[in-house]
């Protein structure tokens, strides 16, 4: 019996949570959303605030997750980043945006963290 998408896509976003606290950053949100997009994750890298897109495959069949985050996707999650800095008045922290990538079966997966990726 299959996990649904939905359930497998909250694991996902909470083994990256997990793995980038042992990197030693500090959540501050997840699924931050708005009318123009959501952010899975937003974490702070000492001064910086990161902003995480989590992407998960189970093969690479299709390519990699990493290469599913498009140009519309990134224009997307930077606008969602925008109205974010707006609401919590956090205009004058720097700012990346980092993909983490999930490879694999979730207990035994690959992770790659991207930071800067766009």
């Amino acid at each position: 019996m299959h996990k649904d998408s939905n359930k497998i896509g909250k694991d996902a976003e909470q083994l990256a949570r997990q793995y980038l606290e042992q990197k030693k950053l500090h959540f501050i949100q997840a699924n931050f959303s708005c009318k123009l997009g959501e952010i899975d994750l937003i974490m702070r890298d000492q001064e910086t605030l990161c902003f995480i897109e989590v992407r998960y495959r189970r093969t690479s069949r299709f390519g990699s997750a990493a290469e599913s985050i498009d140009y519309r996707k990134q224009q997307k999650l930077t606008r969602t980043a925008q109205v974010y800095l707006n609401k919590h008045s956090q205009n004058e922290s720097p700012c990346r945006f980092d993909v983490i990538s999930i490879q694999g079966i979730l207990t035994s997966a690959d992770i790659c963290w991207i930071k800067n990726a766009f």
